[in-house]
C-alpha cells in the first residue's frame, strides 16, 4: 500500500535581511514517517521547520499539509505541535498540569483530560509521577514531559527542534531509542532537526541532508551512509576516506594512479568523480595480498575497534631559503621617482621561456612616485643571458632614466621526485625585502610565486599537482635574515577500523571489494 503524502514543501525560499537561507526547497514527507533534517548550524533546517510550524513566513513557495496550502494558516490552527530544545515547561505546575494544559485550553471535560494524561504518562514511562513538580525532574524526564504535552493534543505531526541538545551523552543515547519507540507507538509523523549524524542514523526512517539552504540528499539512513551522492554528504555522515578519482568507463574507476573494479555505472567516460570508502570496509592484509600497500602511521584503541591510519602514498616536499634583505629602493636625483627589484634564480631549462614580462615578475620590479604612490612604467630592461649556469646582471629603467641593477642566477635546479606518488616538486631560493613581505595580502600565494614553486605528475609533466606551503615566521614582525620555506603535496592516508591490532611503522597491504567503492559526482562550489 502506497503511503500518503502528508507534507509537501514546494519551492520554499526564505531570506533574512537580503541573505537567502533557503534556496527553493522541494520535499515530500509521508504519513507516519520519522524524518530528520540534518545539517550544520546555518544550513536552514530550523528555518524550514519554523516555516512548517507557522512561526516564520516564506518569501516564496507553498507548504501543502494534507492536500491544503497552509502558508497563511496561523500556528495555533495547524495540526502539529513543536518541542523545542528548551522545553518551556511551566515550573509552577506539576507533571500532570503541564501535560493537561493544552487540553484545558480546549475546554475538554475533566474525565477526558484525565484519561488522555494518564495514557501519556504511561507512554513516557512516568506513571506515578503525575503530582511531582517538573523542576525536580532530570533533563530526560523533563524532555519526556514536553513530548507528552505536545502529543496529548493528538497532532498529525510532531516537530522536534534539537530536543536532545541539552542532555548529556549517555542520556541522549537513551532518549534516541525512547523517541523512536514513542513515534512508533503513537503512529504519527515526527520531523526532527539535528546536527548530530548519530541521532539521525539511529532514529530516522528518512534523512534530509542540508547545506547552505539546499538539500544535498534525501534517503534512508542506509542509503545516505552507503550511497552518499557527494563529498559533503559522505563526510557529514559517518567517517570516510574520500579520494578524487576518474570514472574511466562503467565499472572501472581510477584513483591514486591505479584502476579498480567498482559497481557504479552511468557516468561519462573519463569523468572526474570522488569516491568514498568507509573505514570499516577496508581490510589490513599481508603486503603481497593488498590492492595497495602502505605504512602504518598510528594506531588508536577506540574500545570496540582500533582506528589505524595507513599512508599509502607519501607526500612530496622541498625546502628553500628565503633571503630577507633590507629595503633597497633607488631614488632619482630629483626625488620624484623610486625603483626597486630583487635578485632571483631561474632554472637553466626555463631560460627559453624567460621574456621581459617574466623577468619583471620574477624580480618583482616596480617603480613609483614617492609623493603620490602612483606606479610608473618600467620602460626598459637590459640583460644578456647565456644558456650556461652563472650570474647575469639585469637593469630595469624608467623612461626618465631612473634605474636599478640586480642579478639573475641561472642554476641547474634539482627537483624532488616521488615515484610512488607519481609526482615531482620544485622550488627556488629567493630574495625579498621586509616591506614586500609585510605588504603581502595573500602570503601563501605570493610565497609560491616568489619561489616559482611547482609540482607535476611524472607520467605527464603537463598535469599540475596542488602544492601547500609551510613557514614559521611572523610576517608582521619579520626582520632581515634567512628563513626556511617548505612546499609540499598531500600524501594519501587511509583510516581503517579493525578489531585486529597492528604495529606502527609496519608495511601492510590494504584490500576491499568492488562494492565497497562508492562513486560520487564532483561537487560544485
Amino acid at each position: 500500500m502506497e503511503k500518503k503524502k502528508l507534507i509537501q514543501f514546494r519551492n520554499i525560499v526564505k531570506d533574512f535581511d537580503g541573505q537567502i537561507v533557503l534556496k527553493g526547497i522541494n520535499l515530500d514527507i509521508y504519513e507516519n514517517e520519522f524524518v530528520t533534517l540534518l545539517g550544520p548550524s546555518g544550513c536552514g533546517k530550523t528555518t524550514l521547520l519554523r516555516i512548517l510550524g507557522g512561526f516564520l513566513e516564506a518569501n516564496e513557495g507553498a507548504v501543502i499539509f494534507d492536500g491544503e496550502d497552509i502558508s497563511n494558516v496561523p500556528p495555533y490552527k495547524r495540526e502539529l505541535n513543536t518541542v523545542f530544545q528548551k522545553y518551556a515547561l511551566f515550573p509552577h505546575m506539576t507533571i500532570y498540569q503541564n501535560i493537561a494544559f493544552g487540553l484545558k485550553i480546549k475546554k475538554m471535560s475533566k474525565d477526558v483530560i484525565e484519561q488522555k494524561v494518564m495514557k501519556m504518562l504511561k507512554l513516557i514511562g512516568l506513571e506515578g509521577y503525575e503530582n511531582k513538580n517538573v523542576t525536580l525532574l532530570s533533563g530526560g524526564q523533563q524532555q519526556r514531559v514536553a513530548i507528552a504535552r505536545a502529543l496529548v493534543n493528538e497532532p498529525k505531526v510532531l516537530l522536534l527542534d534539537e530536543p536532545l541538545g541539552a542532555l548529556d551523552l549517555k542520556l541522549r543515547k537513551e532518549m534516541q531509542y525512547e523517541l523512536k519507540r514513542i513515534q512508533q507507538e503513537v503512529g504519527i509523523t515526527f520531523i526532527f532537526v539535528t546536527h548530530d549524524q548519530e541521532e539521525a542514523l539511529t532514529m530516522s526512517d528518512k534523512i534530509v541532508v542540508m547545506k547552505d539552504g539546499e538539500i544535498q540528499q534525501v534517503g534512508t539512513p542506509e542509503d545516505i551512509y552507503n550511497e552518499p551522492q557527494n563529498r559533503y554528504v559522505a563526510s557529514f555522515i559517518g567517517e570516510s576516506n574520500i579520494l578524487p578519482a576518474v570514472m574511466l568507463e562503467d565499472y572501472k574507476v581510477k584513483f591514486d594512479d591505479k584502476v579498480f573494479d567498482c559497481v557504479d555505472f552511468g557516468y561519462k567516460q573519463n569523468e572526474p568523480v570522488d569516491v568514498v570508502i568507509r573505514p570499516e570496509d577496508i581490510d589490513i592484509v599481508d603486503v603481497k595480498d593488498g590492492k595497495m600497500t602502505g605504512e602504518v602511521l598510528s594506531v588508536l584503541f577506540k574500545g570496540v575497534h582500533y582506528e589505524v591510519m595507513v599512508e599509502t602514498v607519501p607526500g612530496t616536499s622541498v625546502s628553500v631559503n628565503m633571503h630577507v634583505i633590507r629595503n633597497h629602493d633607488v631614488t632619482s636625483e630629483n626625488g620624484k621617482e623610486k625603483i626597486s627589484a630583487n635578485d632571483f634564480y631561474v632554472d637553466i631549462e626555463d631560460l627559453k621561456e624567460l621574456d621581459d614580462k617574466e623577468i619583471v615578475a620574477r624580480a618583482d620590479a616596480q617603480a613609483w612616485n614617492p609623493e603620490t604612490d602612483e606606479y610608473i612604467s618600467i620602460s626598459k630592461i637590459e640583460y644578456e643571458l647565456k644558456e650556461e649556469i652563472g650570474e647575469y646582471p639585469v637593469t630595469f629603467s624608467t623612461s626618465n632614466g631612473t634605474s636599478i641593477q640586480r642579478t639573475i642566477f641561472v642554476v641547474n635546479q634539482p627537483f624532488v621526485k616521488n615515484e610512488k606518488a607519481n609526482e615531482a616538486v620544485m622550488a627556488f631560493n629567493f630574495f625579498k625585502t621586509v616591506d614586500e613581505i609585510k605588504e603581502s595580502v595573500a602570503l601563501d600565494t605570493d610565497l609560491k610565486t616568489w619561489a616559482n614553486a611547482q609540482g607535476w605528475k611524472l607520467s605527464d609533466e603537463n598535469e599540475a599537482v596542488d602544492i601547500s606551503v609551510d613557514y614559521d615566521f611572523d610576517d608582521e614582525n619579520i626582520s632581515e635574515g634567512v628563513y626556511k620555506i617548505t612546499f609540499w603535496t598531500t600524501g594519501r592516508e587511509f583510516k581503517i577500523h579493525t578489531t585486529d591490532f597492528v604495529e606502527e611503522g609496519k608495511e601492510v597491504g590494504l584490500t576491499f571489494f568492488p562494492q565497497d567503492i562508492h562513486v560520487m559526482e564532483k561537487m560544485g562550489f
